[in-house]
């Protein structure tokens, strides 16, 4: 029920007083009647809350009650007259700073008379939506066994309820692009919102735009590998049939995924064969006719994968997540090496090390104590593989020693100052890097001076003040007097090139 048609009840009588834009066209949550001074503790948002107004004894207990309130979420309140004749202007003074709407209720009106109004409106209203959604989702079923696709349905229901609907994962792969993909910024905010949210569904804010993100299946899973149901717009301000609309669309879409998920079961066995086969030496005629049965495009350049979760990462989530991105880089396979690591063939593509690096780092937020490594070889050929899996190898053993959540590491860069930290003991890195940073560590400990995050940024900006200043929003003499804050602890000058290189690496060691 509308709070407009509660107040268009001619047999209540209730009178605005004081509303706020879109308020009348909310539906009305929960009602509760109290006379608590502070009934926040009470409410957990949205509530119609009616009041006789026996907790005001001064002008300024008003604001303390709105306060409460609305603090809590509560968005309307239901004041009777009966008590003071009318409803006092300081009341009406709160409800406008904290946009509360309120609304007068006459003397003779009793308060059980409002509530039993809105019971019924809303038991009639609950009615008419299960009836409609089980017909709804009869016909999404029907539509499901007839062989219509998950976007049909998507779009189906975008038109319904007015607001596009996409399906995409934690890696931000469009399973439903609906109108078009979103755009990477936009993802990432989503990812984000996705993977960091108390519970769901959540609201994510980007761009300018709100997006309502429901889980497809429970909910209860762990969300790197989850789906989501991404739709433009708040799903707070929609009616409940578009809810309802949402949670059944969720429900179609998890039946679509055990689907794809019982076919890509099905098919590991070959994929672990056909990469024992490329292991194990195997005649190239007969590695690329298993390629091909287990789905790789091995007649075109190929890439070398290999991932890791580790420290606290379940070898099934690790498994589901590097399938997901390999789905968006196009015909890949994944399987189990014979060490143990994730290994995967993906199609080559000169954007193909930038993709794997924003799709990874999208799933940052929600690793908490795990840790992702993953290596990439260059550019292969079936007679090559072998070679490609070593390249691969290497660069994983690099991206190990990363400290950051996702670290993504090309053979490319096996070439640099990386490679030679990775073959460092942790114990000598540690020792390096204490002797060489300690004092300018144990600054940061006692003062929060961020004195190794201006070193990072301004060797990053190659030693130029104005850069890194702008990097930063700093002024630059407060970089100079950073960086020789920095030289003052280390003994170093970062005008010499050898000094420079110290502590570029011992920051690379951290």
């Amino acid at each position: 029920m509308l709070l407009s048609e509660l107040l268009d009840a001619p047999e209540l009588g209730l009178r605005l007083l004081f509303t706020t834009p879109d308020a009348l066209d909310r539906p009305i949550g929960r009602v509760v009647t109290t006379d608590l001074l502070e009934p926040g503790n009470y409410l957990s948002g949205g509530e119609l809350v009616l009041t006789g107004l026996v907790w005001r004894r001064s002008d300024g207990d008003s604001e303390v009650f709105v306060a409460s309130m609305a603090g809590r979420g509560a968005t309307t309140i239901l004041a009777g007259k009966a008590l003071f004749g009318s409803v006092p202007d300081d009341l009406l003074e709160a409800c406008r700073r904290h946009e509360v709407t309120l609304v007068e209720v006459p003397t003779e009106v009793a308060f059980a008379d409002v509530a039993e109004h809105v019971a019924a409106a809303s038991s009639a209203e609950t009615g008419a939506r299960l009836s409609a959604s089980l017909v709804r989702q009869r016909q999404l079923l029907s539509a499901i066994a007839s062989g219509r696709s998950l976007d049909e349905l998507a779009a189906r229901i975008s038109t319904e309820i007015g607001h596009d609907c996409r399906v995409i994962t934690a890696t931000g792969r469009h399973v439903v692009p609906g109108p078009g993909p979103l755009d990477d910024e936009t993802l990432d905010a989503v990812t984000r919102r996705f993977l960091t949210a108390d519970r769901t569904p959540a609201v994510a804010d980007a761009g300018g735009a709100s997006y309502s993100l429901f889980p497809v299946g429970s909910g209860l899973g762990n969300r790197l590998t989850a789906w989501a149901l991404v739709i433009e717009g708040d799903h707070t301000k929609w009616s409940g049939d578009h809810v309802e609309a949402v949670h059944e669309l969720c429900a179609i879409a998890a039946l679509d995924r055990a689907r794809r998920d019982e076919g890509r079961l099905a098919l590991r066995p070959l994929v672990a064969d056909a990469l024992a086969m490329v292991e194990s030496g195997a005649p190239y005629a007969e590695v690329a006719t298993r390629l091909r049965q287990a789905g790789a495009q091995s007649d075109r350049p190929m890439v070398v994968a290999i991932a890791e979760l580790r420290d606290d990462g379940s070898a099934d989530v690790a498994m589901s997540i590097f399938e997901d991105v390999a789905l968006t880089v196009g015909p890949a396979i994944v399987a189990p090496g014979r060490d143990g690591l994730l290994v995967g063939l993906l199609p080559s593509s000169p954007e193909l090390p930038d993709l794997l690096r924003r799709a990874f780092a999208r799933l940052a937020p929600g690793l908490v104590r795990a840790r992702l490594a993953v290596g990439v070889s260059g550019e292969t050929v079936i007679d090559a593989l072998a070679g490609a899996l070593e390249e691969a190898r290497s660069a994983h053993r690099v991206a190990r020693v990363g400290g950051t959540p996702v670290s993504v590491v090309t053979s490319d860069e096996v070439a640099s100052h990386v490679l030679l930290l990775a073959t460092v003991p942790d114990d000598v890195r540690r020792t390096y890097t204490n002797r060489v940073l300690g004092p300018v560590l144990e600054h940061d400990r006692r003062t929060h001076t961020e004195l190794i995050a201006t070193l990072r940024e301004f060797l990053a900006c190659s030693g130029s003040w104005s850069r890194t200043a702008e990097s930063l929003h700093l002024h630059v003499n407060t970089v100079r007097y950073r960086i020789e804050r920095v030289e003052q602890l280390t003994g170093r000058d970062l005008s010499s090139l050898e000094d420079r290189v110290d502590v570029f690496l011992a920051l690379k060691s951290l």
